[in-house]
């Protein structure tokens, strides 16, 4: 799979700065360097993630992203590290899970953005995707419930 391009200097812009990705699992497959910020806007803790994330090949289709690095909360790092399955949809879309297969969100970048929202008990978790060129992008998770109030903020930059 190759990198996704722009058909048009038009579309380069997008709407909003956003940049269209006609296939998102075509778009994201490689190697991303992953920097995110956590804010814990009840508390005012702040943690940080510095990592790699690559997108390989899902066996029967997809990708398999795994993203492993440090993470630091409360001045303590450890070790990160998360696998979710892409799975291909329609149109150039993708149906999210985690790695046990259950489902997680949609992703539609054919626009530049997109939000999602993910229930999880008594949470609620918003996430906005926005493609900015074809080597970066950011995700911003908003996570609100009874315990919790969080900002998960990460940029990724292609690798390759």
């Amino acid at each position: 799979m190759g990198r996704a391009t722009p058909t048009s200097t038009r579309e380069r812009g997008g709407m909003g700065g956003f940049w269209p990705v006609p296939d998102v699992l075509d778009y994201l497959s490689g190697r991303w360097r992953a920097e995110r910020t956590v804010r814990d806007l009840a508390g005012a803790d702040r943690g940080r993630f510095e990592g790699t994330v690559v997108f390989g090949p899902l066996e029967g289709g997809g990708l398999l992203q795994r993203e492993s690095g440090d993470f630091t909360w409360r001045g303590v790092t450890r070790p990160a590290e998360r696998t979710l399955r892409f799975l291909p949809g329609p149109d150039g879309s993708a149906d999210v899970r985690f790695a046990d297969g259950r489902p997680f969100h949609a992703l539609d970048l054919t626009t530049g953005r997109y939000v999602a929202d993910h229930p999880c008990s008594a949470d609620l978790y918003r996430g906005e995707f926005t493609a900015r060129d074809a080597d970066h992008w950011r995700t911003l998770w908003r996570v609100r419930g009874p315990a919790k109030d969080l900002e998960l903020t990460t940029d990724y930059a292609r690798a390759d």
